[in-house]
């Protein structure tokens, strides 16, 4: 425990005197230092957690949790027999097929990747069905189809439009083989907020497809989701046994290697930024050290006075490490507050010196996302305040190892 004489003599260290200009600028920096560490720490893994939790919903929101390619045969409806013992968790199942083809107009030419539901369940996918910004789904039959905003925009395309659709498929023709094309009216414009999506991306009617792509059954996989898509690898398991004969692969699988890289970028960053509370509290031990230097005549009165070593060294601990709490405490209430507002400050900073930070075709996404998690909050907090206890005990020590009679025979 600590006394109050000790918390008393602690607290009137902190507030150096006017000759001690010097030391007062090392706390200050000290304090800042930490804060900063802190609160940048706080921010970037709120950002990056955002950022992942941002991407997985607009994943699952887009692709299916669970899909189901043909192998040895094709997949046909009574192969969704199989699926009773797993209805419980399964929501949803659609036959599906996805091409490659490019998008022909007056403006430019482009690749892109048709989809297409056999049943036209365009619906099922929830991000289409509910950012839809321009026409409607209603208008979604033969000959049209529903492009991204981001297409829509980079092709200077509106619903109404006709283009023309190539696909890879070819057309035996007196001149030779030619790819199979046919046109489209643009039905409706969508929004997913993923701008990777939005920019490559087309939908048409399963009836188009068969004729443009010249399908067979084999061209059909079976797409299936989730109640709990955090699941999709446990259910792929029994799928996969239940479907022996196909190829079976989840949405983890398909972006494994994506979210790998980003947990390791994300604890890099954490290794990285970790640096700026270590150096600062450097500055704490070389403050406390000046500090002593200048107690020096103090630190042997109050020993003679009676005041233990172990009560000088809580002392000077206290010193330091109330400025590493303080700080810690001021670095994880700025951090929030910026993670919390992040994006309003990003518009604010956007519109005041007309600046994108945050470009859509990089990072995917249309708003600059944050997901405060409160489990990395404390571990920052406690690794900050480690950091400071740690840095406080050499100066701690070396101020409670002062003889007295040395200090006192100089003064």
């Amino acid at each position: 425990m600590i006394s109050k004489i000790e918390q008393k003599i602690a607290f009137r260290y902190l507030k150096p005197k006017k000759k001690e200009g010097f030391l007062k600028i090392i706390s200050i920096f000290s304090f800042t230092g930490i804060a900063l560490g802190v609160a940048i720490l706080i921010i970037v893994m709120s950002v990056m957690d955002g950022f992942r939790a941002e991407l997985i919903s607009k994943i699952l929101g887009f692709n299916p949790h669970i899909i189901v390619k043909p192998y040895d045969r094709e997949i046909d409806k009574n192969d969704l027999i199989n699926l009773d013992s797993l209805k419980n968790q399964i929501s949803e199942t659609a036959f599906t097929f996805s091409g490659e083809g490019i998008l022909i107009n007056r403006e430019n030419t482009k690749g892109i990747l048709i989809r297409s539901y056999v049943n036209d369940d365009i619906h099922k996918i929830d991000l289409i069905n509910q950012g839809i910004i321009e026409g409607s789904l209603r208008s979604f039959n033969k000959d049209t189809i529903s492009i991204g905003k981001e297409l829509a925009i980079s092709s200077n395309l509106s619903v109404g439009d006709q283009i023309t659709l190539m696909s890879t498929s070819n057309l035996q023709t007196p001149f030779g083989d030619l790819p199979t094309q046919d046109k489209f009216k643009i039905s409706s414009i969508f929004s997913t907020g993923l701008a990777e999506f939005d920019q490559n991306v087309i939908f048409m009617p399963f009836q188009n497809a068969n004729s443009l792509f010249e399908l067979s059954s084999m061209d059909i996989n079976l797409e299936i989701f989730l109640n709990k898509p955090e699941q999709a690898e446990i259910v792929k398991e029994k799928i996969e046994k239940l479907f022996i004969n196909h190829y079976v692969y989840s949405w983890a699988d398909l972006n494994k290697s994506f979210f790998a890289a980003l947990k390791v970028e994300r604890n890099v960053m954490f290794i990285i930024l970790t640096l700026i509370i270590i150096v600062a509290a450097f500055n704490i031990i070389s403050g406390l050290t000046i500090l002593v230097k200048n107690k020096t005549k103090e630190i042997a009165i109050l020993r003679t006075l009676g005041i233990s070593k172990k009560s000088i060294a809580k002392i000077f601990f206290l010193t330091g490490f109330t400025i590493g709490l303080l700080a810690t405490i001021t670095g994880v209430t700025f951090g929030i507050l910026f993670s919390y507002y992040i994006e309003d400050i990003r518009v604010l900073i956007t519109t005041i010196f007309n600046v994108r930070l945050f470009p859509e075709e990089i990072y995917f996404l249309s708003q600059m996302p944050s997901e405060i998690n409160y489990k990395y909050v404390l571990i920052i907090s406690l690794f900050s305040l480690i950091i400071t206890f740690l840095a406080t005990i050499f100066p701690s020590l070396s101020a409670a190892k002062l003889d007295p009679i040395k200090a006192l025979k100089y003064e």
